[in-house]
């Protein structure tokens, strides 16, 4: 195998595929890069065995041929080349690549090629394509709920469901709920419903920020899904198991339903959460059209900022872990939010006001009076 490309080119591409290239894998191979240069085209391609890309590289074949590098020193040899041309050359009889630009010349051991998986090619059981833009702002508005705790994988997903013109993305880890509903113009095609690891959907979302395509490709199959956009081919595996009924979570009535604006209840919960610190919580104590909120951490120090709230009633004061809570007013953006609650030891919502279709359910913290 041999090409050649532009440096620039070349570290864009790698990258973005890196970022799914395995860091903790026994097989070698899955920490490396694959170029596959075939059929007069050049794909770099990646994969940890859960999520796997193939990102397209304008360059010219010498001659056809596949290789593995390792990713991570592959990447920081290209970050340190000069602007201008590059070359890749296989040399089987050394076992490398020979990396040239300019004066400069390295020689990279390659991977075994065997032990690359075949990665999925584009298509499925079912293809849709949906708009880019409402699909990744979709994702954007649930993904932060989604788990991190691998012990609990069918929480690591957001439930996606998309049919006719209607797009639903839903993300829990037990503590908080995100539930996004979006219009979809004009309808699509079909439909379908995954439950697709957060991961993949956020690296999804990077790749479409990098480009102006304004069309997802999305095919399902039994237990995979590709996204194909702008030539990028990303792949995961689906999380198998029932996802929670998540409607189940959501309480029928609210004693108190309050409209603030999000842009400075957010400001506020972001200055005082600096001294809501060793896990101490975020406390909001309503009183009649006021709301205070206040956090104290023993040792470092305490904050409280009154705010004005349409809040009726008998007084109650409700604590939240402030990045949890932080993290639904974000995502409900920057208009009016319907902040709606039972008493101190049940949920609250945070609903958008715009009536986009954002809901975030969070979960209290007992507070000691």
């Amino acid at each position: 195998m041999k090409l050649e490309t532009s440096s620039h080119e070349l570290l864009a591409q790698l990258q973005t595929a890196t970022r799914v290239a395995s860091t903790r894998s026994a097989v070698q191979a899955l920490s490396g890069v694959q170029f596959a240069a075939e059929g007069g085209r050049v794909e770099v391609r990646a994969t940890d065995m859960e999520v796997a890309l193939r990102v397209p590289l304008q360059a010219t074949i010498v001659r056809e041929g596949i290789v593995v590098l390792p990713g991570r020193l592959l990447l920081d040899v290209v970050r340190q080349l000069p602007a201008g041309d590059v070359s890749l050359e296989l040399r089987p009889a050394e076992q490398d690549v020979e990396v040239v630009s300019g004066p400069a010349r390295f020689h990279l051991r390659t991977l075994r090629a065997e032990d690359f998986p075949n990665l999925p090619e584009p298509g499925g059981d079912q293809v849709v394509d949906v708009p880019a833009q409402a699909f990744v702002e979709t994702i954007s508005m649930v993904a932060r709920s989604a788990s991190r705790d691998e012990t609990r994988p069918i929480l690591t997903g957001i439930l996606v469901s998309a049919q006719g013109s209607e797009l639903k993305m839903v993300a829990t880890d037990s503590y908080r709920l995100s539930v996004k509903e979006t219009t979809l113009e004009p309808p699509i095609d079909g439909g379908f419903e995954a439950n697709v690891p957060a991961r993949a959907l956020q690296e999804l979302e990077r790749i479409v920020a990098q480009t102006s395509e304004e069309q997802i490709r999305i095919g399902v199959r039994a237990n995979q899904v590709v996204f194909e956009v702008a030539g990028v081919v990303l792949s995961s595996r689906l999380i198998e198991g029932q996802f929670p009924n998540y409607r189940q979570l959501l309480p029928e009535s609210y004693e108190h339903e309050l409209r603030m604006s999000g842009e400075e209840l957010a400001g506020v919960v972001r200055r005082i959460s600096l001294m809501a610190q060793k896990n101490a919580p975020l406390r909001m104590s309503f009183a009649e059209g006021e709301l205070t909120v206040s956090a104290q951490t023993p040792d470092v120090g305490e904050a409280s900022e009154p705010f004005p709230a349409p809040f009726t009633g008998e007084p109650f004061e409700i604590g939240f872990n402030p990045d949890f809570l932080r993290d639904g007013l974000e995502s409900a953006g920057a208009g009016d939010l319907i902040l709606k609650l039972i008493s101190p030891l049940r949920p609250g919502l945070i609903e958008s006001g715009d009536g986009s279709g954002f809901l975030y359910l969070i979960m209290p913290i007992r507070l000691n009076v």
